[in-house]
């Protein structure tokens, strides 16, 4: 079959669908299950979801560097076929300490996935880097609302079959990339892809900018892994049922599937980089009104702010991050994007159980907010800096 020259979106954002519908199944119960099923130590699930990460930035890495220096397809297909494998062998593989090595192997294979996956979007053509990537977005948030929403259901009677019905959602995913995916762009030369005023910029003032928003961008998941660790068990000692946790996620979702084409209409009338700074402020704000919540409606509440913030700026990193580099380096900074998120994923738990540990969830998500501004704050610096020597310049 030869390979097509040409990257089609219909086929990117269905990859993004499949492969985080699976990931879906897993994350939200693996702090969890390694506790209440496996009996394990909050800590021990803490280290093991630290060591997911790194494998996750291991294959994010790998992901770009291979993307951009050997061959597209063949790097989809290695990332596919490692998280394939790894979830296929959780059927029959689930005791301790299997669950740990195997989650790490998927977490590797999804480091390479979720980095092909923008690495491609930033290459397709026919459209503008925004709408591919709050496109790509919207399938993300599909396949969480499928997968979140299907593990409260499944767990409860088995988790074999939680298993087995992500493993079907890998195998899809695989047949997409081996034959949708064929696909090897000829890259051009360096040419800059900014529509901001700081396509003027030298080289060096965009990484500076590009580098703060990734040192932001790892306070984000940081602070967002709390909901995917230890926010499952402070709800449930609160008395509140796992599954009414796992339907925040759907409820995310399905906010961010309807809301999505709405913010998508802001691109004409609002700068992308305003829009961004705008969501991560809301998205940061939603952990300090957490001091308050006691109940599940509370919670609610607060994961609808949260998603608000989460629909105006997640979308858009990675269009801004296209929008401040080349297409030649596509796959090295969607790479390092992924790579941060990893990083704040890594950190997050253990920060999160060490301020409990020693203080209180308070502490905690005071703390969150202000990483998450203090770091903000130096973007937003940064960049009135540049647009003004922009100004200075005309």
């Amino acid at each position: 079959m030869t390979k097509q020259r040409q990257v089609k979106l219909k086929w990117v954002a269905l990859a993004s669908l499949l492969n985080n519908t699976g990931a879906a199944f897993l994350w939200p119960l693996t702090t969890m299950y390694m506790h209440n099923y496996l009996h394990e130590s909050l800590t021990t699930a803490g280290v093991v979801m630290l060591l997911m990460s790194i494998c996750m930035m291991v294959g994010n890495y790998l992901g770009g560097w291979l993307f951009d220096h050997w061959d597209q397809y063949q790097t989809a297909v290695l990332g596919v076929t490692i998280s394939t494998v790894a979830i296929f062998t959780l059927i029959f593989a689930h005791g301790w300490p299997w669950f740990a090595v195997l989650m790490m192997l998927n977490s590797l294979g999804d480091g390479i996935n979720m980095t092909i996956v923008n690495s491609y979007g930033s290459l397709v053509s026919d459209h503008s880097s925004r709408y591919v990537f709050n496109y790509i977005y919207m399938a993300f948030n599909v396949g969480v609302v499928i997968g979140t929403l299907a593990v409260g259901v499944l767990l409860p009677v088995s988790v074999v079959l939680v298993f087995t019905v992500a493993t079907v959602f890998y195998l899809l995913l695989a047949l997409v990339v081996v034959f949708a995916l064929k696909v090897r762009v000829p890259l051009p030369p360096k040419t800059p892809r900014s529509r901001e005023k700081l396509a003027s910029r030298s080289h060096q003032q965009a990484l500076v900018l590009i580098w703060l928003i990734l040192l932001n961008f790892v306070t984000i998941h940081l602070s967002y892994s709390l909901w995917e660790s230890v926010m499952a068990v402070h709800m449930t000692n609160m008395g509140i049922p796992f599954y009414a946790y796992s339907l925040l996620w759907t409820l995310n979702g399905v906010l961010i599937i309807v809301g999505q084409p709405l913010v998508n209409k802001l691109s004409p009338y609002v700068r992308l980089s305003s829009q961004i700074m705008v969501g991560i402020l809301i998205f940061a704000s939603s952990f300090l009104l957490l001091i308050f919540a006691r109940n599940l409606w509370a919670f609610v509440l607060d994961f609808v702010l949260l998603t608000i913030g989460e629909m105006a700026s997640f979308a858009g990193l990675p269009a801004w991050i296209a929008q401040l580099t080349t297409v030649n380096e596509a796959g090295h900074y969607q790479g390092l994007l992924n790579i941060m998120m990893s990083i704040g994923r890594a950190i997050g738990p253990l920060y999160g159980g060490f301020v409990i540990d020693h203080g209180n969830y308070q502490e905690l998500f005071i703390s969150v907010f202000l990483l998450m501004t203090v770091t903000l704050g130096g973007v937003f610096a940064y960049l009135l800096r540049l647009r003004r020597l922009s100004d200075d310049s005309k």
